[in-house]
């Protein structure tokens, strides 16, 4: 799953990897959680947002981490949704428009997913693109008409397999949609949900890196750069069967 994420890019930087007619005000940020605002990138050429809204170029707009779907009668009854899953996505009732309608790209830096089997606490891990830079996010956006006619725009980030990189910290991940795949995943005109089914893969085994991280990450609060700063695991935290058995003090380092 994806529960928390950075975005540290430069706005020069977000504009050229995803092609962006124009951006706001970015800065830089460490430590995004659910319920936040995240950004999130729609298609171009007159593409219409929920409620007949358009937008004339590619372009980033804001919306609250964890998606509301349109027919939500009362936000206060419906669990937050901050993932979906590929596998069900095309047929579960909260997913089926967005998926067909609004589908997005979510610009990262990287994700953090936290350890837990065989542990007495959990594991922080940083997972970022192995080069550096950008990475894209599936998502989804819906949009709630709230009954003082006011509208919210909600998404969530779609999930698949963890590769080998990552299987070991958790068993699922970000969908990650690359960069020559931007236009057929966003076209929401042309191309139904099952066209792009196949974009919904788990990334090269190669793509991320996991590196082990403070405990810090787990509070919203902290926000700096050295939440990404590696740690090295105890001997005591790893699991029985990751220790050598000719010596108890092992470490990945």
């Amino acid at each position: 799953m994806c529960g928390r994420f950075s975005l540290t890019s430069s706005i020069d930087a977000l504009q050229a990897f995803f092609e962006l007619a124009e951006l706001e005000r970015h800065e830089p940020r460490y430590n995004i959680a659910p319920t936040q605002p995240i950004m999130m990138v729609i298609a171009g050429d007159n593409a219409a947002l929920p409620h007949g809204r358009n937008m004339p170029d590619r372009r980033s707009l804001l919306v609250r981490w964890g998606l509301l779907p349109s027919w939500v009668k009362d936000p206060r009854d419906f669990p937050l949704i901050i993932n979906a899953r590929s596998e069900t996505a095309l047929s579960k009732a909260s997913f089926r428009g967005p998926m067909r309608h609004f589908r997005t790209l979510v610009p990262a830096s990287g994700f953090y997913e936290w350890q837990r089997e065989g542990r007495a606490r959990p594991q922080a891990y940083w997972v970022r693109p192995r080069h550096g830079g950008l990475v894209a996010f599936a998502g989804i956006l819906d949009s709630l008409l709230a009954p003082d006619g006011s509208e919210i725009d909600t998404g969530a980030i779609l999930t698949t397999q963890a590769t080998e990189t990552i299987s070991h910290i958790h068993h699922r991940m970000p969908v990650v949609i690359q960069p020559e795949d931007f236009n057929r995943w966003l076209d929401c005109k042309t191309q139904e949900p099952r066209h792009v089914a196949d974009l919904m893969k788990p990334a090269d085994p190669d793509f991320f890196e996991a590196i082990p991280v403070s405990d810090k990450v787990n509070k919203v609060a902290n926000m700096g750069p050295e939440l990404q700063e590696a740690v090295e695991i105890s001997p005591e935290a790893l699991p029985e069967s990751a220790k050598n058995p000719d010596d108890d003090q092992m470490s990945l380092f």
